[in-house]
């Protein structure tokens, strides 16, 4: 059964940083790509960061380039989406997924992805 977890969100003051956490089971994570998405109240899912196995051409949103690293462990089927500078802007709810990948490098369109997590919630306010 395959598994996205999210974990490590919660309330950060702007300027701030998170650590986010995906832990993924059911799937053999080395042939799929994992991305992070985040839906703010209102507003359309979006792409925030994508990564294949070998993490050499990882994808950004141009909102959040610069601030946010996406990187991974494959020997503990976990993705790290790692944030800091955090603005108010980037409270939402923050969702890991996945998809086979044949190429090296990933999407961040919502539609190639098969599966989702949960999501977790992160609020940047003061």
């Amino acid at each position: 059964q395959v598994q996205l977890v999210e974990s490590g969100g919660g309330l950060v003051q702007p300027g701030g940083s998170l650590r986010l956490s995906c832990e993924t089971s059911g799937f053999t994570m080395d042939y799929y790509a994992i991305g992070w998405f985040r839906q703010a109240p209102g507003k359309e899912r979006e792409g925030v960061a994508c990564s294949t196995r070998e993490n050499t051409s990882p994808k950004y949103v141009d909102s959040v380039n610069g601030r946010f690293t996406i990187s991974r462990d494959n020997t503990k089927n976990t993705v790290y989406l790692q944030m800091n500078g955090l603005k108010p802007e980037d409270t939402a709810l923050y969702y890991c997924a996945a998809y086979r990948v044949f190429f090296s490098q990933c999407v961040l369109g919502i539609s190639a992805y098969d599966y989702w997590g949960q999501g977790i919630q992160v609020t940047v306010s003061s």
